[in-house]
């Protein structure tokens, strides 16, 4: 009876080792991708970061953009501020030209606010309407054929 327990003892010892060798070699696979998402982890990190200090002046802050404007599709005109200097840049198909030079006014340029166009100005009355409509318990009526016209 010996015989056969250490026939069987054997088998199963074979039968271990081989199941053994397959749960290391998942292991290993585990820790291989552990080891790979703490890499992706980390340059996300960095990369978020570098955005967020990414916007920071460069150059001590003598070069400053102070306006900008399309005139076509990959064509632009640029004022650019360099110390007490006003370029005005054309810049387009990978060149940049000097249109003109100016000195710096004493006072920056105030922005003007734009006046909103008039789908806007409709769609945001339209909203309001809306708003104050559902605030009092109603539905919003129907847009009749004089609602839709320009």
């Amino acid at each position: 009876m010996s015989s056969e327990t250490a026939s069987t003892q054997d088998g199963a010892l074979d039968a271990l080792s081989s199941g053994g060798d397959s749960l290391i070699g998942m292991a290993m696979l585990g820790k291989t991708a552990a080891a790979l998402a703490l890499v992706i982890a980390i340059i996300l990190l960095c990369t978020a970061l570098l955005k967020r200090l990414g916007n920071t002046k460069r150059a001590g802050g003598q070069l400053h953009v102070v306006s900008s404007a399309a005139v076509g599709n990959r064509e632009r005109v640029v004022i650019v501020q360099v110390e007490d200097t006003w370029l005005v840049l054309g810049v387009g198909n990978g060149r940049i030209s000097k249109l003109h030079e100016r000195p710096a006014p004493a006072t920056p340029p105030v922005e003007t606010p734009q006046t909103p166009s008039s789908f806007a100005r409709r769609f945001s009355q339209a909203l309001a309407h809306n708003v104050t409509q559902k605030r009092q318990g109603q539905t919003p009526s129907s847009t009749s054929e004089t609602d839709r016209t320009p």
